[in-house]
């Protein structure tokens, strides 16, 4: 058997994506989501929500940060909370900020809404919703979702196709409107506006 070298897996996975145009560089390490990629779900999200230059967005379970800082690219004049309930996830995501020269970021340890402020309303919300959360935990997210949007927000989540049910059922219930972006191949992008 050969011997595995610890010092070496140690060391920060490192890689590139473009995404949206935009060439990002990330460091990530083991035992966070998705280590050496951008995993395709989340590419899927990144290619389909629609940010403006000067919204307001929030990237939910951040891991180390590819929604958020492809979020922050775009709303350039705008501001983009990025939170995760992992704190290795939050420190690559602060990390991987830095590295791609991005001001407009504000990253931090929260359990879903957790640790956010009720006085900062989101023109965007999106999230790589995790499957194994538990049903309990969707409902919290989603239904906190709604009271962090602003009138007219956006909430635009990815799942793998099992949760399609279960997504589009508390959408309908909680925001009273579904929409499904984009379907993949294991994977599909959904959007709930809050009407009022």
């Amino acid at each position: 058997m050969q011997k595995l070298d610890i010092t070496k897996l140690k060391e920060d996975i490192v890689f590139g994506d473009i995404l949206r145009g935009f060439e990002l560089k990330f460091h990530s390490t083991w035992g966070l989501f998705s280590p050496r990629e951008i995993d395709a779900g989340s590419k899927l999200l990144i290619d389909y929500m629609e940010i403006k230059d000067s919204d307001i967005c929030l990237d939910l379970g951040c891991g180390y940060g590819a929604i958020g800082l492809c979020m922050a690219k775009i709303a350039n004049q705008g501001k983009v909370y990025m939170v995760d309930k992992d704190y290795v996830a939050v420190e690559y995501a602060k990390k991987n900020a830095d590295i791609n020269k991005l001001n407009n970021c504000e990253i931090f340890l929260s359990n879903a809404f957790s640790n956010i402020s009720e006085e900062i309303k989101f023109d965007v919300i999106a999230s790589n919703l995790p499957a194994n959360v538990g049903k309990e935990m969707l409902s919290i997210i989603l239904i906190d979702a709604k009271k962090y949007l602003k009138e007219n927000g956006k909430l635009y989540v990815v799942t793998i196709s099992g949760l399609r049910e279960f997504i589009k059922r508390n959408f309908k219930e909680i925001f009273g409107n579904y929409d499904k972006i984009k379907q993949g191949r294991e994977h599909a992008v959904y959007l709930a506006v809050k009407e009022s």
